[in-house]
């Protein structure tokens, strides 16, 4: 039988908002998850047991206007580099010096982009569907009719988003997550889009080449959104990454058995590279925080 892993739950201050996060387990190697745009930490629930079933400390970042942490509504506020920030200061929430970090998507190029402002504090990289130069095209072209929606059709969306926000959410955490994306703030939900497209989505090439990190990258095809060529290349670009092809973007979240192994692996790794003194400072500075 599985042994069933700790969670805790608490917030901190960035810039005067607040941010909330999870944590799974005792102890272990520090780890930072990041959810995708719109979305919240349940995306990310179940790979967390996961991770720490595999001898790793995982925090679940609810990023700036998503899940509980605070609902700002200045675009200015949501970009990817200041997100970055958050999942730093996060790390120094915890007494973490360095972690493992990674996240879907937004969370993904949050991540890498927080790879480029502290190398030094980044053990790994865990990057699922990146999105990057082949991409963007298409994330303006899917997002853009949401960021209309609700900064024009506020008066229609926000009854219905005040409606989903009553209805029972599911057993499945992605599609829980799926539901609280939708019934946010519609000025939040403008917000964080505008913010994002017109922001800088990832980092430069040379930035990328630069990372000495071992990296796993997780692509898959038949996504315009998370172009499967953005996956590849950025598999290319940093010295020490490798690439794993899911088969659709629901694999990992729905069937993770044949991804898992390959994951599982790289886990090891990033451990071993480790060695003591992360899971060390984990334990001693993360349980004098709230």
């Amino acid at each position: 039988m599985t042994t069933p892993v700790s969670v805790r739950s608490g917030s901190f201050k960035v810039a005067g908002h607040k941010l909330a996060y999870e944590v799974y387990g005792d102890s272990g190697v520090p780890c930072v998850l990041m959810h995708g745009v719109l979305f919240d930490s349940l995306l990310n629930r179940d790979l967390a047991a996961r991770f720490a079933a595999a001898g790793y400390q995982v925090a679940l970042l609810d990023l700036l206007g998503h899940g509980r942490s605070d609902k700002c509504t200045d675009p200015k506020e949501h970009r990817v580099d200041f997100y970055a920030q958050q999942m730093l200061a996060l790390m120094d929430h915890l007494g973490w010096e360095r972690a493992l970090v990674g996240g879907v998507s937004l969370g993904c190029i949050t991540a890498l982009t927080a790879a480029t402002q502290a190398p030094d504090r980044i053990l790994g990289l865990y990057l699922e569907m990146p999105v990057m130069e082949w991409s963007a095209p298409w994330a303006a072209v899917i997002l853009g009719p949401i960021l209309l929606m609700t900064r024009y059709g506020r008066v229609a969306y926000t009854p219905f988003a005040r409606w989903l926000s009553r209805r029972p959410r599911p057993a499945l955490a992605p599609l829980a997550s799926l539901m609280n994306a939708l019934s946010n703030n519609p000025k939040t939900i403008t917000a964080i889009l505008h913010g994002v497209l017109v922001g800088p989505i990832a980092p430069p090439v040379a930035a990328r080449r630069a990372l000495q990190m071992p990296a796993l990258i997780i692509g898959h095809a038949r996504d315009k959104l998370h172009h499967n060529r953005d996956a590849a290349a950025l598999a290319q670009q940093m010295p020490n990454a490798r690439l794993l092809n899911a088969r659709s973007i629901v694999e990992l979240r729905l069937r993770p058995e044949r991804l898992w192994p390959r994951i599982e692996s790289f886990l090891d790794e990033v451990r071993g590279a480790s060695g003591p003194t992360a899971a060390a400072t984990t334990t001693s500075r993360s349980r004098r925080k709230p």
